[in-house]
């Protein structure tokens, strides 16, 4: 069986690159049979500088689309064939300017025939297809200078991570988690405040008994996160003590952890939840924002490394 056909569509970058190769080799055999002598990945550089007097490498880059390095490689390659001159720029020499040799423009009749005859075997090859592989190129390079490959199967991950993470209620027997994750976070940008050792030692008296509520995120047996909602008065609640372990950031849980506490506060009639934190968490900073909320002015903070407060009205 075809290795592409039982593996599927997970192949798809492998299978587009076999087919390049397919192209290249034909490519080779293709400059031969005119007598052109181009390396077939010289091509776009050769097709700019035959369409006009010379062109910087940066210029030539982004013409074509390549990176610089990439450009500035094919054009020694070119060089050391002859097939191009190599200058500085006469408005500012740190410029360099790339013209075609004498040698290089003796190629551009053969060239012409050439691209002559490949646009047909294209045109021909593109009529015989079911579908119009041309512009399913074009579709899929807009769709993805949009978003990335990557960046999309980051999500997914993200979305299969999420499933995995359970939110769940604060016990006393999450104590020390509780205390764990906060302390990390804490100690590792800023010093630990009184008011942090109050409720972190006693979130039944500080938190819970005062009508506030914690939360815990735990996925695959392990406690990852936690976050408190802590009551301030019957319409006024804090979002405080969000804290995710190093190990499990990127997953999406400061996120699960931050609805479960506003669907809470919902829940007990709540109409505004605020919090306090730092600009120098620009991660968390983001989340908030991305939860609902915006920046506001409130009373002081007892805390010292609060340099802004947020707010989220609720209907």
């Amino acid at each position: 069986m075809d290795f592409y056909s039982q593996v599927g569509k997970v192949a798809l970058g492998s299978r587009l690159r076999r087919l390049s190769e397919t192209f290249t080799e034909d490519a080779a055999k293709i400059y031969s049979l005119y007598e052109t002598n181009l390396d077939p990945k010289w091509f776009p550089v050769f097709y700019v500088l035959s369409h006009q007097e010379s062109a910087s490498i940066t210029e030539i880059a982004q013409k074509i689309g390549h990176s610089h390095p990439s450009v500035s490689q094919i054009v020694k390659e070119m060089s050391k064939k002859k097939l191009v001159k190599i200058d500085k720029s006469a408005e500012d020499a740190r410029v360099s300017v790339v013209k075609l040799s004498d040698i290089g423009k003796q190629l551009i009749p053969n060239l012409d025939k050439q691209q002559l005859d490949v646009t047909q075997v294209v045109e021909d090859l593109l009529a015989e297809m079911q579908h119009d592989l041309w512009k399913a190129i074009e579709e899929v390079e807009f769709l993805l200078a949009n978003q990335s490959f990557f960046e999309r199967v980051k999500e997914i991950h993200k979305v299969r991570e999420r499933q995995q993470v359970e939110i769940i209620d604060y016990k006393s027997e999450f104590h020390d988690e509780f205390k764990r994750l906060n302390y990390e976070w804490i100690e590792k940008y800023f010093k630990l405040e009184e008011a942090d050792r109050q409720s972190l030692n006693h979130p039944n008296e500080k938190i819970l008994a005062t009508g506030g509520h914690i939360y815990m995120a735990r996925s695959n047996s392990e406690i990852v996160g936690t976050c408190a909602l802590i009551k301030v008065d019957d319409d006024t609640y804090e979002l405080a003590k969000m804290a995710v372990t190093e190990t499990a950031k990127g997953k999406g849980i400061g996120w699960l952890l931050g609805q479960a506490a506003i669907n809470k506060a919902h829940e007990l009639g709540a109409k505004t939840v605020f919090l306090e934190s730092n600009t120098a968490l620009a991660p968390a900073i983001n989340l908030y924002q991305k939860l609902g909320f915006q920046k506001v002015v409130r009373p002081s903070s007892h805390y010292e490394r609060c340099n802004i407060q947020m707010e989220l009205k609720l209907n």
